[in-house]
């Protein structure tokens, strides 16, 4: 290329390459994402369908105490925690498509399981074992996200596919209610929570074994796309990973012992804390109502309005992610939504009437939701390779520990007190204090590589 005809080149060399980002972005969206989004509906819906079933009448079908139930939703954490690291290096290693394929097909058949419980002893081994089955799920979607998506696109991404969390709430908790509800009036024999446990575990197998056939492991694999733009996205992908991995030499060991990766998970503890505590509890604050304010609800009702808080969190979730991509800012897109569900959950409980109550809890949903995406690109802005398997899992596999604190310790503190307001208040201070850490590490030097300071700062401020 001539030095007179640089001027037109240059110029049109980035029309070009904005034009064919533009294009691939939009058929992998259209492949992967609707895709994903159904597979961590369902994987959250049999997580948490738990809530549902509790005061759908298994507590009472079981003798459950309100302890024993937060100990039921929680000890689905341990299995949970105790594989997560390794799923995740042997997703990394095996290739999505046959280990998404893997987990979905053993958590939904434990899952059905769950419907033939006899006391709550089997339920916990059975919660247990849905832990070690969904091990590896969450953060290898996450790890998947980094080999399709840039950098610049992968808060709005992870968005969209996170959009499964509010949508298992919006959808997926009157369907449950609906469930007993039918099951309790077709079966003598079999209660309607039972049946729900049956039918909502199919669904996980029939998606595993479509899972085989439907995804694709890298972008130079994908069939599916022009051959140019195979190429482009394949050396785009690789050009970032390869930028990462040298600017930062973190290998398995030491990305599992880098406490920028500690500190983080400290902050997902306490954004999921709060999710886990009000997934779990929020139908039965809804059912106590009828207590507090003289107001009645079938079961039905309360899975229409344990669903409004996640309706308006589904849309905070893809806004301030959006916002967090265009303005390229993180911190701040991760510490105040923390701040305001942190003050909104406790503020909730000393509402004078239900309408109140549920603006409160609704505020804090969408804290919740918005905060979950956005902050996902702060370790991804200094982890790469095997090193990101390992780190990603590990900062998910600590932060879902509040998976099993948040039910267990709410409903230990229920019941020592009587009324919910001292765990909810604990949700509150965790969220908050989650949200001060965020704020820590941005005011903390850089990850150890020097040269890093530059390069990272766009990413992880």
């Amino acid at each position: 290329m001539t030095t007179s005809h640089s001027g037109p080149h240059s110029g049109s060399a980035p029309a070009a390459d904005s034009a064919i980002e533009k294009r691939v972005l939009k058929k992998i969206t259209r492949r992967l994402i609707p895709f994903i989004i159904l597979m961590y509906f369902i994987n959250y819906l049999d997580r948490t369908n738990l809530g549902i079933a509790g005061p759908g009448g298994m507590n009472e079908d079981l003798g459950m105490t309100a302890t024993q139930f937060g100990f039921a939703a929680g000890i689905f954490f341990f299995g949970y925690l105790l594989l997560e690291v390794p799923s995740n290096l042997a997703l990394h290693r095996f290739g999505a498509r046959r280990w998404l394929a893997r987990i979905l097909i053993s958590w939904g058949a434990v899952a059905s399981l769950m419907a033939f419980v006899p006391s709550p002893f089997w339920l916990y081994v059975l919660r247990f074992l849905l832990g070690v089955a969904e091990a590896g799920f969450f953060p290898g979607i996450i790890l998947y996200l980094t080999y399709w998506f840039p950098t610049s696109t992968r808060a709005r991404a992870t968005a969209l596919f996170m959009l499964a969390i509010p949508l298992s709430n919006v959808i997926g908790a009157p369907l449950s209610s609906w469930l007993i509800e039918s099951g309790n009036s077709v079966f003598e024999n079999f209660a309607g929570w039972r049946f729900m446990f049956l039918i909502e575990g199919i669904p996980a197998i029939i998606l595993g074994i479509v899972c085989i056939f439907y995804l694709t492991d890298r972008p130079r694999d994908a069939k599916w796309l022009e051959p140019e733009e195979r190429e482009w996205l394949a050396l785009k992908m690789e050009a970032e990973e390869a930028s990462t991995a040298q600017t930062y030499h973190y290998p398995v060991k030491r990305s599992l012992l880098n406490p920028r990766v500690w500190a983080l998970a400290f902050v997902y503890f306490g954004a999921v804390y709060g999710l886990y505590a009000l997934s779990f509890f929020l139908p039965t604050i809804i059912a106590g109502f009828q207590e507090t304010f003289g107001v009645e609800y079938t079961l039905l009702e309360v899975g229409f309005i344990t669903a409004i808080p996640y309706a308006f969190g589904a849309f905070a979730m893809y806004f301030w992610s959006r916002h967090g991509d265009k303005t390229g800012e993180r911190v701040w897109h991760v510490a105040l939504p923390l701040f305001i569900g942190g003050a909104a959950i406790p503020v909730a409980l000393y509402l004078n009437s239900p309408f109140t109550t549920m603006i409160a809890v609704t505020i804090c949903a969408m804290a919740i939701c918005a905060t979950l995406p956005t902050f996902w690109p702060l370790p991804q802005a200094f982890l790469a390779g095997a090193g990101a398997a390992a780190g990603i899992a590990l900062i998910n596999s600590l932060g879902n520990s509040a998976g099993f604190f948040a039910p267990y310790v709410t409903g230990w503190l229920a019941e020592a007190t009587g009324t919910q307001n001292a765990g909810m208040w604990v949700v509150g201070g965790t969220m908050v204090a989650a949200g001060i850490v965020t704020l820590i590490l941005k005011a903390a030097p850089r990850p150890d590589a020097p040269e890093a300071a530059s390069a990272s700062g766009r990413a992880v401020e």
